[in-house]
């Protein structure tokens, strides 16, 4: 009997991912490449995740398929930290590969809960990478419960694994069992999936998530979160997968089901542009450097204030304060330095010594603002405890007023699509008035981008839920990131 797969990647570390700061986390992270030419795609998979590795930091994996024989080498903690050059060197060569980096949105980090999910049904074999959140998983997983599904995972990606595969028994191929599946999926999910003999790539009708395609000079196809991978990895951009459709890549070439587009309103997550997305990617047609400078423009417009000097919180407020400073004609410099050498949550065992590793990422650079009047730029305010810390480093540095500008509206509401906002009590803007939260952060003044801004920041519709504006799929009964262990422990 041939072996099905191999994971050569099976140990697990504490890395303190239970010591998150309280601040928007990031999505996941998909990658796939089919073809017929490159011997080594691990490596290629591997530097697309690089590229991706903002999106998801707890934790990595690979899947070479090697003509239906899968391997895959998946592991806790950064790209680097997940996948040594060993094991990917074990990986050996293929026609196709999937790769994804994790940020837990539905359940818990576990190793077990590491993608891409490889699954063995009667019609052959899957490996799957899902960047998104279902809304319907909860009921979808109990139907399947009681009819004797066995779960190994905690994720709404298993969810998805088993509709697919439970289609695939009635369809006449892996791609015809995924627009299938589709009817009974509600939510976020952009997917890269690997049969035996085909890269498939879908993205929901809504288009929530992004999802895009490239070519390489040797003739790959590659699929991908953002166009900064396909760069890295020196694919040309094709397009974007449209919300609804389906792309099978096999050795008769690229075909599309568009059998599921234009059902529901496009519903992008406007936080793909804010906070999300790298700087140098183009979502959806539009860049995201030159969106956030459009955010930073309208706060210019809309929270005017004299002040000498424009600075942003790295990363993701810099762009918005270059478009702060050029729409208010205030001077913009660097205000900040960002130690790059912390990956993420800083490990310690006291409280005392977390907040020290926090202080320890940003550090102000005195001369830029010491006796000047600093409009800050950050691209969000969750619960207000990181951005009162980078306003205190301010003050301490010498900056005689601070004016917080947020290039977000506040948030109001959770998100059941895959940002890490799952409790409104615990929301700042719930509590407070825009007074009050300046106040409590210490800043001489605070303004937020307003929800109409928002939805203006780029052509095309958005997901505006988390800001009040309103959800485009019924909310699920129960919507809690960690609702799978509460299901097992409960």
């Amino acid at each position: 009997m041939p072996k099905l797969w191999t994971d050569c990647s099976p140990r697990m570390k504490h890395n303190g991912l239970n010591n998150r700061e309280h601040h928007i986390h990031e999505e996941c992270g998909v990658f796939g490449v089919y073809s017929p030419t490159v011997s080594d795609l691990a490596s290629l998979v591997y530097y697309g995740l690089y590229a991706l590795q903002h999106r998801g930091q707890e934790s990595a994996g690979i899947v070479v398929n090697d003509d239906g024989v899968f391997s895959a080498c998946r592991g806790v903690g950064l790209v680097s930290e997940a996948i040594r050059q060993d094991e990917l060197a074990a990986l050996g060569n293929g026609g196709i590969a999937v790769g994804h980096v994790r940020y837990a949105t539905t359940g818990a980090d576990q190793h077990r809960n590491i993608q891409p999910l490889l699954i063995n049904h009667r019609k052959g074999r899957m490996a799957l990478a899902h960047n998104g959140n279902l809304t319907n998983s909860y009921e979808l997983r109990n139907a399947l419960e009681e009819r004797g599904s066995i779960f190994h995972t905690t994720t709404d990606s298993e969810v998805i694994a088993y509709i697919i595969v439970q289609e695939r028994l009635h369809c006449g191929s892996i791609e015809q069992a995924v627009c299938a599946a589709m009817d009974r999926l509600e939510g976020a999910y952009s997917l890269v999936i690997s049969s035996p003999t085909k890269l498939i790539a879908t993205r929901d009708p809504h288009g929530f998530r992004p999802l895009c395609m490239g070519k390489r000079s040797d003739g790959s196809i590659v699929f991908a979160s953002e166009t900064c991978a396909l760069d890295t990895v020196g694919a040309t951009f094709l397009r974007d997968v449209e919300p609804g459709e389906v792309i099978t890549v096999d050795q008769s070439g690229i075909r599309s089901d568009r059998s599921h587009c234009g059902i529901a309103p496009k519903s992008l997550c406007v936080f793909e542009y804010i906070y999300f997305s790298r700087p140098d990617s183009v979502v959806d047609g539009a860049s995201v450097s030159l969106t956030r400078q459009r955010a930073g423009a309208f706060l210019a417009q809309s929270h005017p204030v004299d002040a000498d000097v424009v600075v942003g919180v790295p990363d993701s407020g810099l762009d918005a304060a270059l478009g702060y400073s050029r729409a208010s004609g205030i001077p913009y410099a660097i205000g900040f330095t960002k130690n790059k050498y912390i990956g993420r949550t800083f490990i310690a065992p006291t409280q005392d010594l977390r907040d020290q590793g926090v202080e320890m990422k940003l550090n102000p650079v005195r001369p830029i603002v010491e006796g000047k009047r600093v409009v800050l730029i950050d691209d969000s305010i969750v619960r207000g405890t990181t951005c009162r810390r980078t306003i205190d480093q301010l003050r301490r540095a010498g900056a005689r007023e601070i004016h917080m500008r947020v290039s977000a509206p506040p948030f109001v509401a959770p998100c059941y699509y895959g940002t890490d906002i799952d409790s409104a009590d615990k929301l700042i803007a719930n509590q407070h008035s825009v007074a009050e939260i300046a106040e409590i952060i210490g800043a001489d003044s605070l303004g937020y981008l307003s929800l109409e801004q928002a939805r203006d920041l780029a052509p095309g519709g958005f997901c505006t839920a988390c800001f009040g504006g309103g959800y485009p799929t019924p909310t699920p009964t129960v919507g809690e990131k960690a609702r799978f262990e509460q299901k097992i422990h409960g």
